[in-house]
């Protein structure tokens, strides 16, 4: 006969915790973002990870020129300013998640009214840039504009002239003579040759490099210094508050002449939200290309972009060229390849 076990013995049979004070519970502590970043890209070849950030950067970069003038110029969509502010909306709002939940880099706060003031200044000069860079491709095609934006070092140089009295070897200097002379021999052999258009270009051009200059020298404190993306986030709603009055002012109802056209056309829509998307991109993929390479690559990368952007261009939308253009063209990218070693090899002289 099976004896009924009572519900005290079953009660007694359980095991008690003796509690151990020397016992010590041994918790793993949560990896930051960036052990989890070099976890990740552990898994992945370093040459594989460096080369698709790399085809990343060309894509962005050429994607947003070529989306920009099939919308300005081929799809009839003629509101530059609107669509830049799409762009600085885009970066903002990308920038924000990049870096508060995807945590790519450290958050930075402004420390002071004076360092926001001095962000404010690069936004504006951003705006400008931006602006007339998506303006002029209205009336250019993509192979000129970037055979002018090629000319930035020279700019760069002027600025830096002018506003720090920073004078560079004359080797720098002579350097500059071709990529100067080549946008000459280019504009005046230019099948589409628009004088607003390339007015604009150049206003874009002059405004990237004052960007540099100003920026080099408004964030230079250790106190005030802000990583890139860091800076992009808080520069790209500003810039977006910048350009709303003057949408509005010089471009009318863009507002609710783009909804409108986005019901009747979900293409334009698609359209819009990829071009402000591939915008961000270029910004984020800027970063990782120097962060994975260094800003030397990075400067190499961008002389061989114009050359790429601009055969990419010619195959897709078939503007003519002439050959006076084409080297005109190479002569500048050469000028601009000159310049960087006569830069190089400055410092090194310097140091």
């Amino acid at each position: 006969m099976v004896e009924v076990q009572s519900w005290t013995t079953r009660r007694g049979s359980n095991p008690r915790f003796e509690p151990n004070n020397d016992q010590v519970l041994d918790i793993p502590v949560t990896p930051t973002a960036e052990i989890r970043q070099q976890q990740y890209a552990s898994l992945i070849s370093p040459t594989f990870l460096t080369a698709a950030i790399i085809a990343s950067w060309y894509f962005s970069n050429i994607g947003v020129l070529l989306l920009n003038k099939y919308l300005l110029s081929f799809y009839g969509y003629r509101y530059p300013i609107f669509l830049t502010m799409l762009h600085m909306l885009s970066c903002a709002a990308y920038s924000l998640f990049a870096i508060k939940w995807l945590e790519i880099v450290p958050f930075q706060q402004i420390h002071s009214r004076r360092q926001f003031f001095k962000i404010l200044a690069l936004s504006i000069i951003f705006c400008f840039s931006v602006v007339c860079g998506n303006t002029s491709l209205r009336y250019l095609p993509v192979s000129f504009n970037q055979a002018i934006g090629a000319t930035t070092p020279f700019f760069t140089a002027i600025f830096a002239f002018v506003i720090t009295c920073k004078k560079e070897s004359a080797e720098v200097y002579l350097a500059l003579v071709p990529v100067v002379l080549g946008i000459v021999l280019a504009s005046n052999s230019e099948p589409l040759f628009h004088l607003f258009g390339f007015l604009m270009c150049i206003g874009s051009t002059a405004g990237r490099a004052l960007k540099s200059v100003v920026q080099g020298l408004l964030l230079t404190s250790e106190g005030e210094k802000l990583h890139s993306m860091n800076l992009l986030l808080y520069m790209a709603p500003m810039a977006a508050m910048i350009l709303l009055p003057f949408t509005l002012y010089i471009e009318g109802n863009v507002l609710a002449v783009t909804i409108d056209k986005g019901r009747g056309d979900g293409f334009m829509v698609f359209l819009l939200i990829a071009n402000a998307t591939v915008a961000y991109l270029v910004n984020l993929t800027n970063f990782l290309v120097t962060k994975h390479t260094s800003a030397l690559t990075l400067q190499v990368l961008g002389n061989a972009k114009a050359a790429v952007a601009a055969v990419v261009s010619v195959l897709i939308f078939r503007n003519p060229v002439t050959v006076m253009g084409m080297m005109g063209f190479a002569i500048t990218i050469m000028g601009v390849v000159l310049y960087s070693e006569a830069k190089k090899r400055s410092k090194a002289t310097a140091h």
